[in-house]
């Protein structure tokens, strides 16, 4: 009876064990399906949230991402108009080459930081530079950023390489500016470069990466050059393929702009001219019309359109100054101011044409000893002394007529603000002076002396006169006695804005003048200018001191002398005597005008010694 208990009792335990253990294995699939479930939740959550932030918090922003995917409005660049010589003859063109362009938006600030890593040592641009580039974007705009221009063909291939790596890069085929000539009338030219942040604000319509001229015919002519850049509206794939054309505004091309320049006698000019410093200045003597505005030191300004290299900078920071245009800076004029002072003196009623005065070795004025260059030549008139360029002659006239009066005639021939500089459009320049005793105080303030009076009259002391207003001096004695108005662009001459002023010179005054500088050539200081190789002119050479250093060289002419067409002016700094260094110049640019051969330039070459 007992042993059935207990046999009951092992079989019950062992029966709840057994329902126990099914439990167990009962339980596990709940488990495991609430943890899916939980897991399952979690991960539809996170979808979920990220759809709610892509939708409705970035969904704006993510539709144009997309957008600007597929659709891109590509600027078009308009080319830059022609700039010719009088003949046609290009002296500022365009040629093909390609540029580099990013699209800002096509990467974060921080993949822009490694993509301007690999492109910095290919373009030679600095990454700081390059970040710089994309930061003036406005975030909103879709427009895209020049980087570079002109690049090489080496560049060009390793970009290549590399676009695959850099989303927003590309590389383009377009215009870019050149000059055939180089260096040859860069002062007149000047050069271009990307509008800066200044030009954009002033210009709204300029689009990122626009080409502006910064100097010379460039800058002043620009709103004609220019032209008007188009756009493209296109589609295209993930690897900035196109793929369609879904719309175009062509660019307007900049329209050419011809010049008075005569590029073979702006050659010839700077050829002359060498490496010394000064500058070259030819006029129609009649129209005003610029022929040669030559200086030197000068500076080439294809070096503008590409990135320049270092090398190329310094030499553009040389002391001498190579965007001086010394064509428009002032210098003593030395004795080709004497053709004012014949002015002058005959206008004053004083010392007429047919006047002869006593010369001598000097004359004393104040206790001063003031010298004549080669001893006394007697008693002599106008053309005598104009011929072998007599001091003692025209310290006289001075002193008779008085300063004001010499003042008043230099102006009346050129001198000073009444030539116009902002009808040549260059900028930068500056107007000569010759001070009455009034404007000496108020910009010196010091009181006139009669020395002043002395220095003057020979265009020494305070008096200045640039290269363009000798040559438009010389040429109102060429012309019968008009100032006529220098001008660069071939669509002004014969215009109301550039008919000649009368100067108010008698004819003979003019005439007797004329006579004068013709007996230079042919009789006097200027006689190297008369071998043979070009008809008879008229000049006047000039000498101007320079306290402790060597004299400059001067020297203004006019040709034919008896139907003259051209003058020219010549400014050589520290040449010496004006037969010597200048007036050779001048005789290769009328050679190059009348179309003979040219004689070289001997430095040696004088015909008479002391101007």
């Amino acid at each position: 009876m007992m042993q059935r208990e207990i046999s009951s009792l092992s079989e019950l335990r062992l029966a709840d064990k057994t329902l126990q253990q099914e439990a167990k294995r009962q339980s596990r699939p709940i488990h495991h399906a609430i943890v899916l479930m939980l897991l399952v939740t979690g991960l539809l959550g996170a979808h979920v949230a990220r759809l709610v932030q892509l939708q409705l918090v970035e969904g704006k922003q993510n539709r144009e991402r997309a957008e600007n995917n597929r659709v891109r409005l590509v600027p078009m660049a308009a080319n830059r108009g022609k700039i010719i010589d009088r003949a046609g003859k290009v002296l500022a063109g365009n040629n093909l080459a390609r540029s580099v362009y990013l699209w800002p938006r096509e990467q974060t600030p921080e993949q822009w930081k490694i993509t301007a890593e690999k492109l910095s040592p290919l373009l030679k641009i600095p990454v700081p530079e390059i970040l710089a580039k994309i930061k003036q974007v406005d975030p909103t705009s879709y427009r895209p950023i020049r980087l570079a221009q002109a690049i090489s063909p080496e560049v060009f291939v390793s970009l290549g390489e590399l676009m695959g790596q850099m989303r927003g890069v590309e590389v383009r085929a377009e215009a870019n500016r050149y000059y055939p000539e180089k260096s040859v009338a860069a002062h007149v030219l000047g050069y271009i470069g990307e509008a800066t942040e200044k030009d954009l604000k002033a210009n709204p319509e300029y689009p990122m990466g626009m080409i502006v001229g910064q100097m010379g015919v460039e800058a002043s002519s620009n709103s004609k050059i220019a032209g008007i850049w188009g756009d493209r509206l296109i589609e295209v794939n993930a690897q900035n393929e196109e793929l369609r054309l879904m719309g175009e505004r062509a660019p307007k091309p900049g329209e050419s702009v011809q010049l008075t320049i005569d590029l073979d006698m702006q050659k010839t000019a700077e050829e002359a001219l060498g490496s010394r410093r000064g500058a070259v200045v030819a006029l129609n003597a009649n129209t005003g019309a610029v022929l040669v505005l030559a200086s030197h030191p000068t500076f080439d300004p294809n070096l503008f359109t590409r990135k320049m290299t270092k090398a190329e900078w310094e030499t553009l920071q040389d002391p001498e100054n190579p965007f001086l245009n010394r064509a428009l800076q002032g210098y003593p004029p030395g004795s080709t101011f004497k053709i004012v002072t014949s002015a002058a003196g005959m206008e004053s009623g004083k010392f007429g044409p047919d006047s002869i005065l006593g010369t001598s070795s000097s004359i004393i004025v104040g206790g001063m000893d003031f010298n004549e260059h080669s001893g006394g030549y007697g008693d002599i008139g106008y053309r005598e002394a104009l011929a072998f360029s007599s001091n003692t002659f025209f310290y006289q006239i001075g002193l008779g007529i008085g300063p004001e009066l010499i003042s008043q005639w230099g102006k009346r021939m050129g001198i000073g603000p009444d030539t116009d500089l902002k009808l040549l459009g260059l900028g930068g320049g500056d107007y000569g002076q010759i001070p009455t005793p009034p404007e000496k105080e108020k910009i010196y303030q010091e009181p006139w002396y009669v020395g002043d009076t002395v220095t003057t009259s020979i265009g020494q002391g305070l008096v200045l006169v640039t290269p363009l207003e000798a040559a438009v001096m010389v040429s109102s004695i060429a012309n019968g006695g008009y100032r006529i108005k220098p001008h660069l662009l071939t669509s002004m001459t014969g215009t109301p804005q550039t008919k000649p002023v009368p100067t108010g010179m008698k004819p003979s005054t003019v005439d007797k003048i004329k006579e004068g500088l013709v007996a230079v050539v042919t009789d006097g200081t200027g006689q190297g200018v008369n071998d043979g190789t070009i008809p008879l002119t008229g000049g006047k050479t000039g000498t101007s001191e320079i306290i402790g250093q060597k004299s400059h060289s001067l020297y203004v002419a006019f040709g034919p002398a008896e139907k003259p067409e051209i003058a020219i002016a010549v400014v050589v700094e520290n040449g010496g005597f004006g037969s010597v260094a200048a007036a050779p110049i001048a005789k290769q640019v009328f050679q190059a005008y009348f179309g003979k051969p040219k004689t070289p330039v001997n430095p040696q070459e004088s015909a008479v010694s002391g101007q």
